[in-house]
């Protein structure tokens, strides 16, 4: 039973971190494309920095914990599987991808605009690459090795 509450929780924090991710870069699009506007661009950073710091880092704080607890309950399990692996590699891309986020979003409150808004539009699609890979992992389980 315990196993089923630390997995629920554990889903709920990577839905809520994902949401945040995949609207961080949305705001940077919008934050770019307002640069000479500083009554907006004052908004929307105040908007990234709540949303980062409010909910991206917290969701991400909670998925780990919750992911560390349901690790602990069956490491051997857990490190015998070679989809678990390939689950690790997708969240070490997401953890990039996070602290990437942290970065533009610094770079953005400074006034630097090292981005343009449509590569922050792209950027804004990354989180897929780890999203497909993680749950796919997760469900599929699929057998690596002979």
């Amino acid at each position: 039973m315990l196993y089923s509450w630390l997995k629920a929780f554990h889903i709920i924090g990577f839905v809520a971190w994902f949401a945040g991710l995949f609207y961080i870069f949305r705001l940077y699009v919008y934050h770019v494309e307002n640069r000479d506007k500083p009554e907006i661009t004052q908004l929307l950073a105040t908007m990234e920095r709540r949303l980062f710091r409010g909910i991206c880092w917290p969701a991400m704080i909670f998925t780990a914990t919750f992911g560390i607890a349901l690790f602990v309950q069956m490491p051997g399990f857990y490190m015998a599987q070679g989809w678990f692996h390939a689950k690790l590699l997708g969240l070490l891309l997401l953890v990039g991808y996070h602290l990437y986020c942290g970065k533009v979003r610094k770079d953005l409150a400074a006034g630097r605009y090292n981005l343009t808004s449509r590569q922050c539009r792209l950027l804004n699609e990354v989180p897929l690459v780890p999203l497909f890979l993680i749950v796919i992992m997760v469900v599929v389980k699929p057998h690596f090795g002979g």
